[in-house]
């Protein structure tokens, strides 16, 4: 495996583990967690994609689809992060 790969499958599965920590803080936040709520949301977005990354099947990141799903994230807790994955989408 390339130095590459193992780099992307590294990031991939901290964002697949970081899902399964935050998971406590889906729904609507309390108030002050809404930082842990919007990683959680973030992380439960992408936690497909990444699987995907860590599982070789790289038919299955659509790259729109995900950076729609971070935009829904962006949208739902009023954060502005979503453009800087727009130079992702070569489509």
């Amino acid at each position: 495996m390339e130095n590459h790969d193992v780099k992307l499958k590294l990031l991939a599965q901290a964002i697949h583990e970081i899902r399964g920590l935050l998971s406590c803080h889906l729904g609507a936040p309390n108030e002050g967690d809404v930082s842990e709520a919007t990683s959680a949301h973030l992380a439960y977005a992408l936690h497909n994609e990444a699987l995907a990354i860590i599982e070789n099947r790289p038919q299955d990141f659509d790259v729109s689809a995900a950076i729609k799903k971070i935009k829904l994230v962006e949208d739902k807790y009023g954060n502005r992060f979503g453009g800087r994955f727009d130079s992702f989408n070569k489509e």
